[in-house]
């Protein structure tokens, strides 16, 4: 258990997980924000609203980690922007998925706070992790 913890500290001291973690936490703030946005004051079903949040949160999530993350200098910015959106399409059907899951099947739909849904901040936990995985082993490398 130490060893655990102490990889993880060593992990945070890094600063490229650093930053994924400030982007990722504005990324996930940009997702919640604009889908209470939809949700809330346009009155667009959740599924919808999720859809067009992880839309604008995924072209803010390419700015911050190409420039500021991994200080990408690829020049086939072609390749790389689309590898990116393939590998967020895949976190964005996940994220759909535990939406559909947490909301519909589950049942599993309460506000932590200000009215934000636990269900949107579970799934958002999860997309997280996975995109730094896919960012770091693939688009990024």
């Amino acid at each position: 258990m130490i060893l655990m913890i102490s990889k993880i500290f060593s992990l945070l001291k890094n600063k490229e997980v650093m930053l994924y973690g400030v982007f990722g936490v504005l990324t996930t703030v940009v997702n919640i924000a604009a889908y209470q946005f939809f949700l809330d004051f346009l009155h667009i079903e959740n599924m919808i609203s999720n859809a067009i949040a992880i839309i604008i949160s995924v072209l803010f999530a390419y700015i911050t980690n190409k420039i500021w993350v991994f200080e990408s200098k690829n020049k086939k910015i072609h390749i790389e922007f689309a590898l990116f959106m393939g590998g967020r399409a895949f976190s964005g059907i996940v994220d759909e998925s535990l939406m559909f899951l947490f909301l519909h099947i589950l049942n599993f739909d309460f506000n932590i706070i200000l009215g934000i849904s636990a269900a949107k901040v579970v799934s958002q936990i999860i997309v997280i992790v996975l995109n730094y995985v896919l960012s770091k082993g693939v688009v990024f490398k």
